[in-house]
Order: structure tokens, then C-alpha cells, then sequence
């Protein structure tokens, strides 16, 4: 018997929202074209399209699993590139759907899961089993694992267990496996750098096979960790745990908005309609402006004249273990013509407030300046270099001419030490070597 689609979180309330339209209504909120209009032809986007663009996934309405396929389908992403990945799982006779539709008077796409066979509950060592043990790419397989993995940390957490003992239930069934692989299909397809909106969030309560829960649900909640939330002001849950978990895991950095120039857009919708809002998830794809300076690093400085140099040096290393990219100290007058010094390091801004406290932890500070910054860096990579005194660790910079090598000082210290070698003999040798590699 064909079991209906899409009871995402907790139960059948799943992730649908969204207003009318044109068409025939076939759900409160989604309305899919009159059988006589022709929907419009979605140019396919090839394998690799995205790669050196950005993906921007904008939620006024919220995020779920099916919304992002959907959308990212409107998109251009071909359709079969979610079934062919949900074919290699073993869950059944499973058919998907895209409908072409309207949520509110925007023109959009709705992805509906179907499956004949009787929907079993799933714990997160079948699941792992599941995808581990198919035919998928390596790449495709890996994201799915890590979205699963959110999950099954978010619902430990949650009920007070391991990761591996997780059942889950909801998260467990055809649909949300489906989500979450043939999301993990469609993004690694597109290969484009992923950005997002700060997530808005419903309040109230939600009815599922653990109870009654507060929203967001908890498990959501815990798998948005690092993520921005804003409030949407609405009673409705907005966000379901697997479209919290593909969010968080894939995108790398969020804001309101990026200096992008857009050059395809696509809708995914849901099926609940909602009093102030189309349920419509936004999918932007283009170049992002590398003339624009986005503020990717945060400058952390606090101004020290009680503290001993052996204090500041050992601060100055527990911040570099906790997170700090670079920290260093200037020497500085302070009021009254008091000798003092300027603690800095720099941090990526989900790093801020951890190396921040770390700071005030290990110094005498009572305040810390945090300074936005940008910052550009050579593409980097390590290399082992093979030498009379064994391997020794390269950092290489750069490419062409510009292309800088260092080898790790605590190798060739090392061997210097054990061989009984001047350090500028080794480093030299291992300069050598690393002429002839590439």
C-alpha cells in the first residue's frame, strides 16, 4: 500500500507551509498547475557547474529536506540525479515525484516521496550500514554520512545516550533517508560553495511519537549548533532535525547576504500554508564578487602591564592550542608611561567567543577589542619529503613562481638533534630535496 509522503520530523506534521495560487489546490498551501498549462523547461546545470560559484540557500520560510531538493531541482539539477543515488539504497519500490506549482504566486517545484512497501523505524547503526554498503560515490556516501551523524549526536543529546544507540523513528523512515541522500546527491552534483541565511524559527508546541515537544524541536535545535537562528514570530514548527542537519553540515558560512551576481534561481516549496509568507526556500547560484571584502576573521586585542613575560608566553600558547589562527605580542606604553604589552591573535568568527574567553581566562584582562577583518591566503598544501635522515614534513604555498616551501622546523629539529647536525644543515638538504619534487 502506498504510504503518503512526507511526515518529516516528529510525526505528520512534517515541513509544509506555504500560500495559494494558481492551479488546483492539493494541499493547504502548495497548489500544482492546471493539468492544461505546460510547465516551462528547466534548463539542466551539467556535473561540476557550481564548482568556483556560490549556493546561497535563503529560508524566510524555514528549511526541510524535500524543499532542498526540491529547489535545487528548480534549480537545474537533474531529477535523476536523486533518483539513480536513492536507487542504490536498498529501501524497496520507492517512487519520487517533482510537481511543478505555485506557493503563494511563485512559480516552484515540490518533491513528494511514495514508497509500497511497509515503512520500518531505523537505528543509526542500520542506517550507517545502509549507505556504507551501497553502490554510491565516495562523495555522495561520505556528506550523507556526516548529515546522519549530525542527527545521531542532535538525538543522543537529546534522550541521554550514544550516538549508536540512537532508534531513530521519524528521522529513520524512506522519506527522510531519501532527503538526506538525494540531497547529499544533487549538492556533490552542483559542486558549488555553500552559503545561508540566518535560520528563522517557530515557537509552540509540536505532537510526535515521543509527546508532545517544545519548537523548535529539540533535536533541530542541537543540530542548528554554530548556525544563526532568528525568530519567525509564528506558531509553526519551520525547520524539521533533517533539514536542520543538511544545513549545518553543508554550508559554510552564514549572513543575510552575500555580494553574489546571480545567475540561476530556484523554489522548492512545502505543503502547509502559512498567514504572512509563501512557503518558498530560495536557491540562488552565482559568482561571488571577489572584489567585495567579507569579513571572515576576527582581530582579538587586549592591552597587559601585570603579567610577567613567562605568563603572557604560556597564555600566549594555551590560546594557539584552543583555536587561535595566529596569536603575538607588541610591546606597548601604557597610561602614565607604564611599560605594557598588546596580546593579539586572530580567529575565524565561529571561533571568536571560544578563544575570546580562552583570553580572559589565561590573562589578566577584564575585556577584549574584537576587530572584523578579511584575509587572503595562498592555496596551501603539506608534503612528505624523503631524506638520508627519514621523512620530513613540507609546507608548500603558492604555485608557479610565487610558489613558497618550509619545511617543519620540529623535523628537522629533531634530526638535527639526533644526528648531530647543525639545524642549518638539515634545512638545507631538505630544501634541496623538495627542488626536485613537486
Amino acid at each position: 500500500m502506498s504510504q503518503p509522503g512526507h511526515g518529516h520530523a516528529h510525526g505528520n506534521h512534517g515541513h509544509a507551509h506555504g500560500g495559494h495560487g494558481h492551479g488546483v489546490k492539493v494541499e493547504d498551501g502548495f497548489c500544482v498547475r492546471n493539468s492544461e498549462e505546460a510547465p516551462p523547461m528547466i534548463p539542466a546545470l551539467k556535473r561540476g557547474e557550481g564548482r568556483g560559484k556560490v549556493l546561497f540557500i535563503d529560508m524566510p520560510s524555514g528549511v526541510a529536506g524535500d524543499m532542498l531538493i526540491a529547489g535545487l531541482c528548480d534549480l537545474g539539477v537533474p531529477l535523476t540525479v536523486v533518483t539513480e543515488a536513492v536507487g542504490k539504497l536498498e529501501l524497496g519500490q520507492v517512487e519520487l515525484t517533482l510537481r511543478p506549482g505555485y506557493a503563494g504566486a511563485i512559480g516552484c517545484h515540490h518533491f513528494l516521496v511514495e514508497w509500497k512497501e511497509q515503512n520500518k523505524e531505523r537505528s543509526h547503526r542500520e542506517i550507517v550500514a545502509l549507505i556504507e554498503r551501497s553502490p554510491l560515490g565516495k562523495d555522495e556516501k561520505e556528506l550523507s554520512l556526516r548529515i546522519f551523524e549530525r542527527l545521531a549526536q542532535a538525538e543522543a543529546e537529546v534522550h541521554r545516550t550514544q550516538p549508536e544507540e540512537v532508534q531513530f523513528h521519524e528521522v529513520g523512515s524512506v522519506d527522510a533517508i531519501v532527503d538526506i541522500v538525494g540531497a547529499a546527491a544533487a549538492l556533490c552534483f552542483l559542486g558549488a560553495d555553500i552559503k545561508a541565511s540566518p535560520v528563522p524559527l517557530g515557537r509552540g508546541f509540536v505532537q510526535c511519537r515521543h509527546g508532545v515537544l517544545p519548537l523548535p524541536a529539540p533535536a533541530t535545535l542541537l543540530c542548528l549548533k554554530g548556525v544563526p537562528t532568528v525568530s519567525s514570530g509564528l506558531e509553526v514548527e519551520l525547520v524539521t532535525p533533517t533539514g536542520a542537519a543538511i544545513l549545518a553540515t553543508v554550508a559554510n558560512e552564514f549572513g543575510d547576504w552575500f555580494p553574489i551576481t546571480p545567475e540561476k534561481v530556484g523554489f522548492g516549496a512545502g505543503t502547509r500554508g502559512l498567514p504572512d509568507r509563501p512557503n518558498a526556500l530560495r536557491l540562488v547560484l552565482g559568482v561571488l564578487d571577489q572584489g567585495a571584502r567579507r569579513m571572515t576573521h576576527v582581530l582579538l586585542e587586549t592591552n597587559l602591564d601585570d603579567m610577567t613575560g613567562e605568563a603572557v608566553g604560556y597564555a600566549l600558547t594555551q590560546v594557539l592550542k584552543g583555536g587561535a589562527l595566529d596569536a603575538w605580542i607588541l610591546p606597548a606604553t601604557m597610561k602614565k608611561g607604564r611599560p605594557g604589552m598588546v596580546f593579539c591573535a586572530i580567529a575565524e568568527r565561529d571561533q571568536a567567543a571560544p578563544v575570546t574567553a580562552l583570553i580572559l581566562e589565561q590573562t589578566s584582562s577584564i575585556g577584549v577589542r574584537q576587530t572584523l577583518i578579511s584575509r587572503e591566503e595562498l592555496p596551501r598544501k603539506h608534503m612528505q619529503v624523503s631524506t638520508p635522515w627519514g621523512q620530513v614534513r613540507v609546507k608548500v604555498s603558492g604555485e608557479g613562481v610565487g610558489r613558497k616551501q618550509k619545511p617543519e622546523f620540529d623535523d628537522c629539529a629533531e634530526i638535527a638533534s639526533r644526528e648531530g647536525l647543525p639545524l642549518a644543515t638539515v634545512v638545507a638538504e631538505v630544501m634541496r630535496l623538495c627542488d626536485g619534487t613537486s
